[in-house]
């Protein structure tokens, strides 16, 4: 049980870090296309809550499944509004001619 555990932190640690770095060195002109791919996997994440959560398996289960839900919700209505923002940037200013 204790080697899951380190196993797992292991593994946590070392993704965070390798992402970090990833999204650290992505050229801003491609922050658009990344906030919809980060959209995309959140999304993922709320299905993946949902049905931990339609399990029942136990009060903990059902308590963190809510709790990730209600995050990986925000944080998908988050990236869409700033995705919008960030594209708004892009369009003209200027009056269209008719």
């Amino acid at each position: 049980m204790k080697l899951d555990l380190m196993t797992d932190l292991y593994v946590f640690m070392l993704a965070a870090f390798i992402g970090f770095e990833v999204i650290r060195r992505i050229s801003p002109l491609l922050h658009t296309p990344l906030m919809s791919l980060t959209n995309a996997l959140d999304a993922i994440a709320v299905v993946g809550a949902i049905l931990l959560v339609g399990a029942h398996k136990s009060t903990l289960s059902t308590v963190l499944g809510t709790i990730a839900i209600v995050a990986a919700t925000s944080n998908v209505v988050g990236g869409f509004l700033i995705t919008d923002r960030m594209l708004k940037m892009f369009k003209s200013s200027r009056p269209q001619k008719p």
